[in-house]
């Protein structure tokens, strides 16, 4: 009986994916027929309706919506079953879910992606880009990439595979009504753009001429929680940015922007991949972390 309905939620599983009985049914080797009657039965043995059928579409109902959320959990512990036999060379597969920063996942980390996709065909992927801090446990991510975090939790691992420069800049049109920097100092009269959400703020620090850093303070009256609307902040003109190159390059070279202080020593902004401390990391997690060494870490 279990394995019949183990079978019956793969069925069910297979399509939603798809997005019909008769691919669904395809996928699992199933006839339309067969694949509509094992989700029947599931619904009936669970007592609840969990797609809505039409003539031309499917769609979940709410308790269809929760069950395939659990289902996914299902799969995906399954994966890290095999994983733990296998070991961490064994060929990526299963669900990777990733949390990484909005403009750095989507200007750096999209052509990683289709790399990682081309290279594991068994391994599908689900990325939340946003610049809020998740909690990967609780929100059951196997992988965070964040800029410059540092990790306090011990129950997490984490490990640097790129750095970047970062560099002060603002718009010309900035420049010119209010004046450039020429010290450290002097940002304290200036409209800094710093970034700012609910989990934390950012500070500037800098090495000074005799090799300390020392935290730089300037007037903060528009704070953001995203790097690239504090990219187009200073693209407006509202302000002094301090922000990695790979997110502000272009605009440099373009003459949107302008560096700040360029002599000035700011030190390198990490990419760190955080994780969850297992004895035996999945294979796709690992081959992912190690992808992203090999094409950012020079």
């Amino acid at each position: 009986m279990l394995h019949t309905n183990l079978n019956e939620i793969l069925v069910f599983m297979a399509v939603v994916d798809a997005g019909s009985f008769i691919a669904g049914g395809q996928a699992m080797g199933l006839t339309r027929s067969a694949a509509g009657k094992a989700v029947s039965r599931l619904e009936d043995r669970l007592g609840a309706r969990l797609l809505n059928r039409t003539t031309r579409t499917l769609s979940l109902t709410d308790e269809g919506r929760v069950f395939y959320d659990r289902g996914l959990q299902i799969l995906a512990a399954v994966d890290d079953a095999e994983a733990s036999v296998a070991g961490p060379v064994g060929t990526p597969r299963g669900l990777l879910r990733l949390t990484v920063p909005d403009a750095f996942g989507r200007l750096v980390l999209l052509p990683l992606l289709k790399k990682y996709l081309e290279a594991w065909p068994d391994v599908q992927i689900e990325v939340s880009f946003t610049d809020r801090l998740a909690d990967i446990v609780e929100e059951g991510f196997d992988l965070a990439v964040r800029i410059g975090s540092v990790n306090s939790d011990k129950q997490l691992v984490s490990r640097v595979v790129a750095r970047y420069k970062a560099i002060l800049c603002a718009a010309p049109s900035y420049i010119a009504e209010h004046g450039e920097p020429l010290t450290v100092d002097a940002l304290v009269g200036h409209d800094c753009l710093f970034f700012s959400s609910r989990t934390r703020r950012q500070s500037w620090r800098f090495r000074d001429d005799g090799g300390s850093w020392v935290k730089a303070l300037g007037r903060s009256r528009l704070r953001l929680d995203s790097g690239e609307a504090i990219r187009d902040a200073a693209v407006a003109g509202l302000g002094i940015a301090f922000l990695p190159d790979f997110l502000v390059a272009e605009d440099v070279a373009a003459g949107r922007l302008q560096q700040v202080l360029p002599a000035l020593e700011a030190g390198d902004v990490e990419i760190v991949t955080i994780y969850p401390s297992k004895r035996l990391l999945e294979p796709r997690v690992r081959r992912f972390i190690d992808l992203m060494v090999e094409e950012l870490g020079s």
